[in-house]
């Protein structure tokens, strides 16, 4: 805690307040409008905190994360679609209690949910995070493999309905992960003699295309919809009681706590978080019988778990280099832009900076509160932006993010041709987080393979040598075992619903 007094005097500065309330007003946005996922929004923006130091490029970013999980429940309550996958949860409750006269309610206690959830989680990754960098510095290199093997894991989970096509997607992270110059000889890969590619494909320009630029392409394909919002429905003077007040203490504690639980674990995720909290709510509720007709407990318990999420996911992700999830993964290379590599390190020789970042996540919380107080029609009203304005709009972003890296034409060529394999991808329903995943921890975990069969003179047996190898070992039986019982219990399901 001796870093608490110089990460202050880091934190308290204009700027990092000023790109912290931007990052804030970008993810509210984007997550109100349906379509428009948060991790879009971060791939998009990625490219421009490459010119910002460390702590206001983070500062950015989480405010888009974070305002993400809020914004969201904006479209999920006022037109009964979610913003964002996880405030699906919030629309069983959000869009009945909009439809009773009581929208401004709904969105208060969306608002004020997301604002406790994430601060709680803000607190726990305050307090859990060097604890858990100190355990890290206890990891050599052979157990790094085994932490990087257990984020590939997350894989798994993020695959889908076909475990096989998560994999092979993986797969194709992987040996994109592998173009460039090889770490431990420095000959090149896959370079087919492109001098640019000697040092490797940028992340950041990869995923414009991989995620941003497929999504345009997906939406012209659509017919574009019209919708008209009337807001003057939130301008009533919606107050929430005293007896839901009480209500809502229960699932708004009990929810922070899940969520900030389900984060920590890699390849979970806010949507795993935001449902399981909204059916143990259910369950503990004495008026049950209200979920799903506009229940005050619904609306709470799922918006404070998908806040949670944001602070917990960054716990793996600072103190491993393991991503909890694929909008934290996005953050790594921000943080490695500025020389800021997962592990001890963070937390002593860069500490004042962790520090600053990890307090700078509670201040993030509080002035989502405050812009979602004083902001709100405004985040109503871009729900029924037309997609002709929308879609050329991102376009422009997509390239003009691309150029910005490396400042080359031929950054934004790599994003037409990802934004083509993406496209072919969909197609054949090969999902892209675990290309993301495959991508980011591909070259983090080749080195660490590598150096541990230096150090052993090529033995395995590096692998089994210590505690903590056998504790992973056993930590990605657990999770395979469990997630593929989990596919075969709903392709069993699927089954047995098409006989029927």
């Amino acid at each position: 805690m001796e870093f608490i007094g110089p990460a202050l005097g880091l934190l308290f500065n204009l700027e990092n307040f000023f790109w912290m309330n931007v990052g804030i007003f970008i993810g509210s946005v984007f997550a109100a409008i349906p379509g428009l996922s948060v991790i879009l929004c971060i791939i998009l923006f990625l490219p421009f905190t490459y010119q910002m130091t460390a702590i206001p490029g983070m500062m950015f970013l989480l405010g888009i994360y974070c305002a993400g999980g809020y914004g969201g429940s904006v479209s999920a309550i006022l037109i009964n679609t979610p913003g964002t996958p996880h405030a699906a949860a919030t629309m069983l409750d959000g869009y009945p209690l909009s439809q009773k006269g009581r929208t401004k309610v709904a969105l208060k206690i969306a608002l004020y949910a997301s604002t406790f959830g994430g601060i709680f989680s803000a607190l726990l990754l305050l307090f859990m995070g060097p604890q858990v960098a100190k355990l890290a510095a206890m990891l050599g290199t052979a157990e790094y493999f085994m932490v990087c093997l257990f984020g590939l894991t997350i894989i798994a989970g993020v695959s889908g309905k076909s475990l096989m096509k998560g994999i092979i997607g993986a797969c194709i992270g992987l040996l994109i992960s592998c173009i460039g110059t090889d770490p431990m000889t420095s000959y090149d890969r896959m370079t087919f003699g492109i001098q640019r590619l000697y040092l490797g494909l940028d992340l950041a320009v990869c995923l414009i295309g991989l995620f941003a630029l497929v999504e345009i392409m997906s939406k012209a394909e659509r017919k574009p919809g019209r919708l008209v919002l009337d807001t003057e429905k939130i301008k009533d003077d919606g107050k929430i009681t005293k007896d839901e007040w009480k209500r809502m203490i229960r699932p708004i504690v009990l929810s922070s706590f899940i969520g900030s639980m389900v984060g920590i674990v890699p390849g979970t995720g806010a949507s795993e978080a935001s449902w399981f909290s909204y059916n143990t709510a259910k369950n503990m509720s004495k008026h049950p019988e209200e979920f799903g007709h506009g229940s005050v407990e619904g609306i709470a318990a799922a918006e404070s778990a998908n806040n949670a999420v944001t602070g917990a996911t960054l716990v793996p992700l600072l103190t491993l280099g393991i991503p909890g999830d694929g909008c934290v993964a996005i953050m790594l290379s921000a943080l490695m832009i500025n020389g800021l590599n997962p592990g001890l390190s963070l937390f002593t020789t860069d500490g004042p900076i962790m520090y600053a970042i990890m307090i700078g996540l509670i201040f993030v919380n509080i002035f989502m509160c405050l812009q979602g107080k004083f902001l709100t029609n405004l985040f109503a009203k871009v729900v029924s932006i037309p997609q002709e304005i929308l879609t050329p709009i991102i376009v422009i972003f997509c390239f003009a993010g691309a150029f910005s890296v490396n400042k080359n034409y031929f950054d934004v060529g790599c994003i037409l041709v990802f934004g083509a394999m993406a496209w072919l991808f969909r197609k054949i329903e090969i999902p892209a987080v675990p290309i993301l995943l495959g991508m980011v921890l591909g070259r983090m975990t080749e080195i660490n393979f590598r150096r541990a069969l230096v150090i052993s003179n090529g033995s395995p047996s590096i692998f089994f040598g210590s505690i903590f190898c056998w504790i992973f070992i056993v930590l990605i039986a657990v999770v395979l075992f469990t997630i593929i019982r989990g596919k075969l219990k709903e392709g069993k399901a699927e089954k047995a619903a098409k006989e029927a």
